[in-house]
């Protein structure tokens, strides 16, 4: 089989996916990443790689907050933002799409479309009020499972009002809703219709929210916040077959668009990148007044990729084994 590799790595959880030549979804892998991007995505290749031996990556794509440390470990041919990537995705699942909300588990998002183009997004600036993370820590204090968390919001005949602007805030409430009496559906429903309100007025605020609306993301999983969402809007919310995965199977499809329009060969690294070993390490320039943090990154003993500069002195790797020493050593 021939087709196409997604990687999407964020600051929780690190998502790739195979794409056959057809665009169809082959195989995906869903993994914490547990603050080692490189260990994840290593972990993930294999994981695909125990499965589809004979699978031939015509190209590759990378995105997320650690897209450009992807894109060097993978040797990804296209490296793009979140916001396209997400778009891209939603654009092939519900075409006329003009609404995505996609909540990951340290951030959240919105990207409004129109005619398939991209005019408008917004993110969460600080709190994480509403995000996987947050829901995830409040179900273990509360005792739910988080599979279950949604279920039982749903359940609720009777939502109280929380505070959800803030997450320490919102956690003060719900234990002093708890003191007062109210039930657990309650409670977690009111949490739900709480962390929407913040959304819609933060994230989303001056945001031309219309439907067909789609809702990517892990927290897409609750469907407490799929039913608070829609009785916010007033409007059908549209959860994906692969909510989870959908940034990497946007980066896939950018991946194939790429190989479309290029005909170039691919930059892939191949399937042997789990036995590979990489560094990384970072240091001060103090060429000028900036002061840049340099990032770089090593494969093997041999360095690969720089960035974090601003003039681009750095990214222009040499292959002098003398230059790379002194560089190394700050």
């Amino acid at each position: 089989m021939r087709g196409y590799i997604g990687v999407d790595v964020g600051s929780v959880s690190t998502n790739l996916v195979l794409l056959d030549e057809s665009g169809s979804l082959v195989d995906s892998s869903y993994l914490r990443t547990r603050g080692s991007p490189i260990e994840a995505v290593k972990e993930g290749m294999r994981a695909l790689r125990d499965v589809h031996q004979d699978f031939e990556v015509a190209a590759a794509g990378a995105t997320g907050s650690g897209r450009k440390l992807a894109g060097v470990v993978v040797g990804a041919d296209v490296v793009k933002n979140e916001i396209t990537a997400h778009a891209v995705a939603a654009m092939a699942v519900v075409p006329g799409v003009r609404t995505v909300i996609e909540i990951g588990g340290q951030d959240s998002k919105i990207i409004v479309l129109r005619s398939g183009v991209v005019v408008d997004f917004g993110m969460n600036a600080v709190c994480a009020a509403g995000t996987g993370s947050f829901l995830e820590h409040q179900a273990q204090r509360l005792g739910v499972p988080i599979e279950d968390f949604g279920r039982i919001a749903c359940e609720s005949s009777s939502p109280v009002r929380i505070a959800g602007k803030c997450a320490v805030f919102a956690e003060s409430d719900m234990i002093h809703k708890q003191q007062v009496g109210y039930s657990l559906p309650d409670i977690l429903r009111g949490l739900c219709e709480a962390l929407v309100r913040n959304y819609l007025s933060n994230v989303g605020k001056g945001k031309a929210v219309a439907p067909p609306a789609v809702f990517q993301g892990g927290v897409a999983a609750n469907l407490g916040m799929r039913r608070a969402f829609e009785d916010a809007l007033g409007f059908e919310v549209i959860v994906p077959p692969h909510f989870d995965v959908m940034g990497a199977i946007g980066a896939a499809m950018l991946a194939q668009r790429w190989a479309a329009s290029r005909g170039q060969t691919t930059a892939f690294a191949g399937w042997d990148v789990p036995e590979q070993v990489y560094s990384t390490a970072s240091w001060e320039c103090d060429g000028c007044p900036n002061t840049c943090e340099v990032v770089e990154v090593a494969r093997d003993s041999r360095v690969v990729a720089r960035w974090g500069g601003r003039c681009g002195r750095w990214e222009r790797l040499e292959q002098d084994k003398e230059h790379i020493e002194r560089v190394g050593s700050g």
